[in-house]
C-alpha cells in the first residue's frame, strides 16, 4: 500500500493520545466501592478496555453480581476521574509531534474514542492538544454501537469527508483494531495495552510502542 493514499487520521484516545486506563480504572474502582461496597480488583476491568465506559464499569459490577444506574453511576466515576487527572495526566510520547507532523502534510484528524464527551474533553485539555486540535471528535454519546462495531470509525471518517480505505486508524486495544478493520480503513496498533501479535491477530497493519517510534513510511 502507498502511504499517500492516506489523506486523515482516526486517533483512539486511551492509549493513543494518553494513558488514562489506570486512572479511569481507580475512579470506576472508588465509584463501586462508594455505591455498592464492591472491592473489585484491577485484573476485572481488562476484558472491557476499549468497549466504552457503560461496558468498563458495568461488566466488572455484572462479575460481583451487580447493575449498575445508567447514566448517574457512570457520571459519578468521571466526576472522581476528572479529579484524578489533574497535574497527572500526560501526554503519551510523540503525540504532539506526530500531530504537527500530520497537520504538515494536510491530513485531516479526527478523535473516535469510546468513552464519553465529558472525559474525552477533560484528558484532551488536561494533556494540551484541545478539542479544536481535530478536525472532528467522535465519542462514546454520539454512537449506538461499540467498538469492534465500526460505527464511531465510519462516522469520523464521514465527519472529515473521507472514506474510510483513505484514513489511518491508531489504536491500541483488541477491540478497536477489529472496528478500524471492519470499518475498511488502515490500521496502526500501539502497544501500551496490548501485546504486538494480539493486535496483529485483531486487524492492525502495523504495531509500534508509541507514536514516537511509528514505522518506516506510515508518514
Amino acid at each position: 500500500m502507498k502511504m499517500n493514499m492516506i489523506s486523515g487520521v482516526i486517533f483512539d484516545m486511551d492509549g493513543v493520545l494518553c494513558d488514562s486506563e489506570a486512572f479511569i480504572r481507580q475512579a470506576a474502582m472508588t465509584m463501586l466501592h462508594e455505591r455498592y461496597g464492591l472491592t473489585p480488583q484491577p485484573e476485572d476491568f481488562l476484558p472491557f478496555i476499549g468497549a466504552g465506559e457503560n461496558r468498563f464499569i458495568g461488566g466488572v459490577a455484572e462479575k460481583y453480581g451487580v447493575t449498575i444506574t445508567l447514566p448517574d453511576d457512570k457520571i459519578r466515576t468521571y466526576e472522581i476521574y476528572l479529579e484524578i487527572i489533574q497535574g497527572r495526566l500526560q501526554p503519551l510520547p510523540g503525540v504532539r509531534e506526530f500531530i504537527a507532523e500530520c497537520r504538515r502534510r494536510g491530513m485531516k484528524l479526527a478523535v473516535a474514542s469510546a468513552a464519553d464527551l465529558m472525559k474525552v474533553d477533560g484528558n484532551l485539555a488536561e494533556i494540551g492538544v484541545p478539542h479544536e486540535t481535530f478536525d472532528a471528535v467522535v465519542t462514546g454519546s454520539d454512537v449506538t454501537k461499540h467498538k469492534p462495531d465500526p460505527q464511531c470509525f465510519l462516522m469520523a471518517a464521514e465527519k472529515i469527508g473521507l472514506p474510510p480505505e483513505r484514513c489511518l486508524v491508531v489504536e491500541d486495544a483488541n477491540n478497536g483494531c477489529k472496528a478500524a478493520k471492519a470499518a475498511g480503513a488502515h490500521c496502526l496498533g500501539l502497544t501500551t495495552s496490548f501485546p504486538a501479535e494480539q493486535l496483529r491477530q485483531s486487524g492492525a497493519d502495523w504495531t509500534a510502542p508509541n507514536l514516537a517510534n511509528v514505522p518506516e513510511g506510515i508518514l
